[in-house]
């Protein structure tokens, strides 16, 4: 009595909710776009800018390290290591990207010809 029938739509076609691969391509490369220029090349360039800092450490610079120690460099080791003051007569060896912060620059480097 209350109840209608209910009949099947004919063969049109309906319109895709996700609409074609061009319309996407049209949406998200705009988008890519404005994430390349806010995102990735700004880090880009601060991490750039950390490596340069990192690898002109040099004896006598006061650094931070990652755990919160604030130190003076007695010694460059090598490429990836630093001996750091941490105290009077306190030495410890710290991983050279384990620096958070230079904070002053120490004195230039002796040459052993100059000596």
């Amino acid at each position: 009595m209350f109840i209608t029938q209910a009949f099947a739509q004919g063969t049109t076609a309906a319109p895709s909710a996700m609409g074609s691969g061009f319309e996407m391509l049209l949406l998200f490369a705009p988008l890519m776009v404005v994430w390349y220029f806010f995102l990735i090349r700004p880090q880009r360039a601060q991490l750039k800018k950390r490596q340069e800092s990192l690898s002109a450490i040099r004896r006598g610079d006061q650094v931070v390290l990652g755990g919160g120690l604030v130190g003076k460099v007695t010694k460059v080791i090598d490429d990836t290591e630093l001996e750091v003051e941490i105290a009077d007569g306190v030495k410890v060896r710290a991983v050279r990207t384990y620096v958070a912060e230079v904070r002053v620059k120490g004195e230039p480097v002796k040459t052993d010809a100059a000596s």
